[in-house]
């Protein structure tokens, strides 16, 4: 009976690395899949001096990954996703060391779309992220201190409905579990969402919502945006001796009590040329107070050739008084459908009073103006 059982123990193991079901004829797939993105990048000043690094991770974030489908019957399936981060420079882990930063789920899906349970994208990364045509141009450019989460961010410890698409209509919903004992409010998050597309037309809206932003998106208000206060608090000190500016909250985060974030973007092709642009418009409240960020993008994608474009964007950013204007530019080249060169390009202009900094990327400036130029490589498989 043990021999059976320890035989019968093999059988199951071996088909689930296979990834072939016991006792059941459904079909059933894994992929393993990523993108490896290095170059050298210089900086006009960081901190006070230019730079000149080695970056990874900029046009897309390092990743590897495995997805999988397992047909249940009856237009059922269950799919999963794991998908790693990392730093192609030192091999170390991204995401804050996490395992599974970028996704971890799994989930069930049907004609109607994907119920699923787990560390996923919230719906302005699904929906609005796809507008931040700066971003497309160099991958530093995302909006300033990252406020309105355009860059790419997930909601840990949540269940999220996607939707299909019905005629060109799809929409979505997440919610994240706080999991603070006895305050069900604390720590949660929400996002909704909703895409329409017809021909070369797309729009896109979505809304999400973090309530005391904890970990990666907690607040560092001067690393993030530059200004030396922030809903009324000193975010920097100034020692008067030497002039060294000491950041504040580069360890202890700054008290935020909610982040909401609202946008609204549209894309349209013409011929070979793409038009894209997008507004959003983010609320922080803490310490009693209330501040808003708006942000307007605009810019264009050029596909030159089947192998090579060009896109551009323009930002400008209001918030508290202050301003920034930012330009972007980008020159991407296709050796082959999967491995892409390209030369990429940043300048900002912020406020006076204000250290720009890039995309919440490098250490601030010195002074109000800040600028990069990028060349690197990409690989996918």
């Amino acid at each position: 009976m043990k021999k059976d059982l320890k035989k019968y123990n093999f059988v199951v193991l071996t088909a689930l690395l296979a990834g072939s079901p016991v006792a059941s004829h459904a079909q059933s797939s894994v992929t393993l899949y990523g993108i490896i993105d290095g170059g050298v990048t210089y900086v006009s000043n960081s901190g006070g001096a230019h730079v000149v690094k080695f970056d990874d991770g900029v046009s897309w974030g390092n990743r590897w990954g495995l997805k999988g489908t397992e047909d249940l019957g009856g237009g059922l399936s269950a799919v999963f996703v794991l998908e790693n981060g990392f730093h192609l420079g030192n091999g170390a882990l991204a995401q804050g060391g996490a395992e599974f930063g970028r996704q971890a789920y799994v989930g069930l899906s049907n004609a109607w779309g994907t119920l699923s349970l787990g560390d996923q994208y919230d719906m302005t990364r699904e929906i609005m992220s796809n507008y931040n045509i700066s971003g497309w141009a160099s991958g530093y450019a995302i909006h300033q201190g990252d406020f309105d989460r355009l860059n790419g961010d997930r909601l840990p410890s949540s269940i999220k409905f996607m939707s299909k698409e019905f005629a060109g209509f799809m929409f979505g919903g997440v919610y994240s579990f706080g999991g603070v004992a006895g305050d069900f409010h604390q720590k949660s998050a929400w996002s909704a969402g909703a895409h329409y597309a017809n021909g070369g037309f797309t729009i896109g809206t979505a809304y999400t919502q973090l309530n005391d932003p904890f970990g990666l998106y907690a607040f560092d208000p001067y690393a993030m945006i530059g200004t030396s206060t922030f809903l009324g608090q000193p975010t920097v000190s100034l020692n008067p001796s030497t002039g060294a500016i000491t950041d504040l909250y580069s360890s202890t985060p700054f008290p935020v009590d909610k982040q909401g974030t609202f946008g609204v973007g549209s894309s349209y092709q013409l011929g070979t040329v793409t038009l894209m642009g997008n507004f959003t418009y983010t609320t922080i409240k803490g310490l009693g107070q209330t501040s808003h960020m708006k942000v307007a993008e605009g810019g264009a994608n050029w596909q030159v050739t089947p192998a090579f474009s060009a896109i551009g964007g323009y930002q400008y950013t209001n918030f508290e008084g202050h301003h920034w204007n930012q330009l972007s530019a980008g020159l991407h080249y296709l050796l082959s459908k999967r491995t892409d060169v390209y030369l990429s390009a940043d300048w900002l202009k912020a406020s006076r009073g204000v250290d720009a900094v890039i995309g919440y990327s490098f250490t601030p400036s010195t002074t109000s103006t800040q600028a990069d130029v990028r060349i690197g490589m990409r690989h996918s498989f």
